[in-house]
């Protein structure tokens, strides 16, 4: 079948529509077991070592899943997509562009999602037709996000998963709903955590893994996870124009701490976890979020793939023993 990767989230009903697999290049990436390669490979055919990993990892991704068509998200993600899309081009590879407008307006994001639509072929009827089978899968991811932060059924690994996959729906969107429906089953039948301290993750997904699993190790537990939930377009809303205004990741930071603050509030979040990504320009909407979240908040920075490192966990252990000295 024909494969379309993309750089970040787009308009999955666009793809679906068309009857392509999507392919997120970013989980491509991540879940390669030569990750560490893909970069070092970037570097080798000329990307600085200061440029951002995952933008060296989805290059390398691209390579070595032989994609010869991507969507390259040129407004509302990283800033060096569109350098990255001329070299893909010069490699042979098509590339869509695709641009979230600045300030959220309907008229240029539908025009936007049109000139996709053109791109692939296909109708409005046949776009609200694929919403309606997207739909149904991410009710039910949802409902795993529902039993991670009201039931306490779900660990923030397993919240990460499965919202996060939402994006590509890992491609199959039969086998992905059929994965989802038995983790469901399995999950409502189990008994109820008891971590005593509740967290935000905030935040692009991290590079390192391991981290979910520690901060469990030590008595808390994810309970909120901002972008991967971001991806499941959470908020049941029927105009596909209407869904990817309100989708928070590639607008302003005030837009996303709107939502943020909502979601800490209902879930009761003890303390949060910002985490940033190196060389990336969402580093410095830390300064902004430490003055907008009244929690306490650790801001972690990931660099290359990798199991989390000492440091990070001697941090981690050091800002939830706040909470024991609160009591």
């Amino acid at each position: 079948m024909r494969r379309v990767g993309f750089t970040t989230t787009i308009p999955l009903e666009v793809l679906v529509a068309a009857g392509v697999v999507p392919i997120d290049l970013n989980n491509v990436f991540i879940t390669h077991p030569e990750k560490t390669s893909l970069i070092e490979d970037a570097e080798l055919t000329g990307f600085p070592r200061n440029v951002c990993a995952w933008i060296k990892g989805i290059y390398g991704a691209v390579v070595a899943s032989g994609v010869k068509e991507m969507i390259a998200v040129t407004e509302g993600d990283c800033s060096y997509t569109k350098a990255l899309m001329e070299v893909l081009s010069l490699n042979g590879v098509r590339v869509y562009p695709f641009a979230y407008p600045a300030g959220r307006e309907a008229a240029p994001l539908k025009a936007e999602i049109e000139k996709l639509m053109s791109f692939f072929g296909v109708s409005w009827a046949e776009v609200d037709e694929a919403k309606k089978r997207l739909d149904r899968i991410r009710a039910k991811v949802h409902e795993i996000d529902r039993l991670s932060w009201q039931e306490n059924r779900v660990t923030g690994e397993e919240n990460h998963y499965f919202q996060v996959c939402t994006s590509d729906m890992n491609g199959d969107l039969d086998a992905f709903e059929a994965e989802v429906d038995a983790f469901l089953a399995q999950a409502a039948q189990r008994p109820e955590r008891r971590e005593r301290i509740r967290l935000a993750y905030l935040g692009v997904p991290p590079i390192v893994s391991g981290l979910y699993d520690f901060v469990e190790q030590v008595g808390a537990r994810v309970v909120f996870n901002e972008t991967q939930r971001q991806f499941s377009m959470p908020y049941g809303i029927q105009d596909l124009v209407e869904q990817y205004r309100a989708y928070s990741y590639p607008y302003d930071i005030f837009h996303r701490i709107g939502d943020i603050s909502r979601e800490l509030e209902k879930r009761k979040v003890d303390g949060v976890i910002h985490y940033v990504q190196s060389f990336c320009f969402r580093q410095i909407e830390d300064m902004v979020l430490r003055k907008s979240i009244k929690l306490p908040i650790l801001t972690l920075e990931g660099d290359k793939p990798g199991d989390i490192d000492a440091r990070t966990k001697i941090r981690l252990e050091g800002f939830l023993e706040l909470f024991d000295e609160r009591g």
